[in-house]
């Protein structure tokens, strides 16, 4: 009997470390109102099955005293039990038309796509605001929505700029072939958030998360620039050419 009552919640613990991985087990318990002891024993269940590794975060800070802790990630093994969008089919047939029409059909494909999501959460980033910040927080949660367990995650202080995190990809076999579909995502995204934004990682790729950087604020060095140079050309006057008075 608890083995069928474990898999409820085995699952939820595989679900938030594919979206917020990496991640520690103290950072799972707490979200989950679960005990250490309980989150160990799903910890080490879905290292046993191959759904889960360790990975060190990005940035662990200063570290005190003792062991650090041990911080989880989804394997590529994990992101394939999820729905894969016909992985195979697409392909194939991706591979056709780059056969028979070139890569600039592929490209265009690819494009197609990028727009078609710019569509569907434009509604939802511009209800958010102007603010590149809550545009991005929208539009995670729209992904999420959509199954790719998105999340976002601050970079330094979160001042200046986010990431935008995406832990799930349901085209990720078929992008790994085809990267004009991650581009085309990429450029999707910066026409959404309003902002010129950056793609570092992807699951394609063989990332263990798609991170997008997302500039939110103007360094202040430029920002400052920006306002002299247009208090300079507030300030002069339009020169007068012969014959005008």
């Amino acid at each position: 009997m608890r083995q069928i009552d474990d898999e409820p919640t085995r699952a939820k613990v595989l679900d938030l470390i594919v979206e917020r991985g990496p991640v520690s087990a103290a950072q799972l318990a707490k979200v989950l109102t679960l005990t250490p002891a309980a989150v160990r024993r799903h910890i080490t269940a879905l290292e046993d099955s191959g759904d889960i590794q360790v990975r060190a975060p990005a940035a662990l800070g200063k570290r005190g005293r003792g062991r650090p802790a041990r911080h989880y990630v989804a394997t590529p093994g994990a992101h394939t039990s999820f729905a894969e969008g016909y992985s195979d089919i697409a392909n194939r047939a991706l591979s056709y038309l780059e056969q028979v029409a070139g890569q600039k059909a592929v490209d265009s494909f690819a494009a197609v796509r990028g727009r078609d999501l710019e569509r569907r959460y434009m509604p939802v980033v511009e209800a958010a605001g102007k603010d590149p910040s809550d545009r991005a927080k929208a539009l995670a949660d729209a992904l999420t929505l959509d199954g790719y367990a998105a999340s976002i995650r601050d970079v330094g202080d979160g001042s200046f700029a986010v990431q935008l995190c995406q832990g799930h990809c349901p085209v990720r076999e078929v992008a790994g072939q085809f990267t004009a579909l991650c581009d085309a995502e990429t450029q999707a995204f910066a026409r959404l958030l309003g902002v010129p934004v950056q793609r570092l990682a992807t699951l394609a790729g063989g990332a263990h998360v798609c991170t997008t950087h997302v500039p939110i604020a103007m360094p202040a060095l430029r920002k400052r620039a920006v306002r002299a140079a247009a208090s300079d050309t507030r300030g002069r006057r339009p020169q007068r050419t012969e014959g005008t008075r």
